[in-house]
């Protein structure tokens, strides 16, 4: 599933939060099929290890600091796209953040919060990728959601629910809208990734064990697994999918 344009040039993608954790991965897997990747980022160290490291596999990749709540930082980011490369093929909104609070216990403060990145970021980020992807002849457009944006989750905090529920929905009307300009949205819905945040709260052992057994392939889902199919719905071979919310959980949305 190489990401190359017809004439052989390499696709352009900007991955957001793509710093550390799954959103490296990503970059990484775009980079190895061949794409040029934008790591966009508050972290400015982080940012720049990402690229260092997909750089150093031969990997053709740059830093863009990004505050996804922040229109105008956006603006910046995309203008840098622009001058950079010219153009942009795929955009892949995949910050977000989980304030571990129940609905009892969340002060609305933190609920803006989660608001603000998790669903306001990908808003503005759909919003001004559009017209350069529509001026570029089309586009891929992928949204990380969550198993929370199919389901309620038990283990999961209803703000965070919230927030890839609108998710989830913002995709579909982005799908049914501008598929006339050939730009495809669809979201991702992976089950609890192993990261490191998530050896941090499998310190828990009966936290560990509610998560895996929910799980009907019986282990967690890997970074890999995302970044696999977030590198097909950015490629080629995926170019009649639009609109979908594709699950990755192990068939933890089907039990």
């Amino acid at each position: 599933m190489r990401l190359l344009k017809t004439n052989g040039n390499p696709k352009i993608a900007l991955i957001t939060g793509a710093g550390q954790g799954i959103g490296a991965r990503i970059a990484a897997r775009f980079a190895e099929e061949g794409a040029f990747v934008f790591i966009a980022d508050l972290n400015v160290e982080t940012g720049n290890n990402t690229v260092r490291n997909i750089q150093a596999k031969g990997g053709k990749a740059a830093f863009v600091t990004l505050n996804v709540s922040d229109e105008a930082s956006w603006i910046a980011a995309l203008d840098a796209v622009k001058t950079c490369a010219g153009s942009l093929d795929i955009l892949v909104n995949n910050a977000g953040i989980n304030i571990r609070k129940s609905i009892e216990d969340m002060p609305p403060e933190d609920f803006d919060n989660m608001l603000a990145v998790n669903v306001k970021g990908p808003f503005l980020g759909t919003k001004h990728v559009i017209p350069l992807m529509r001026a570029g002849g089309g586009g891929s457009i992928i949204n990380m959601s969550s198993v929370c944006g199919l389901i309620g989750h038990r283990y999961t905090p209803e703000a965070y629910t919230v927030t890839k529920g609108a998710l989830t929905l913002l995709t579909r009307s982005i799908a049914v809208r501008y598929a006339k300009d050939k730009i495809r949205c669809n979201s991702l819905h992976p089950s609890t990734v192993h990261t490191p945040l998530t050896d941090i709260l499998f310190q828990d052992p009966v936290k560990k064990a509610e998560r895996i057994g929910e799980v009907p392939l019986g282990r967690l889902a890997a970074a890999d697994d995302v970044a696999n199919a977030a590198l097909y719905l950015a490629s080629d071979e995926a170019a009649f999918i639009n609109g979908v919310a594709l699950p990755v959980d192990g068939g933890t949305t089907a039990d």
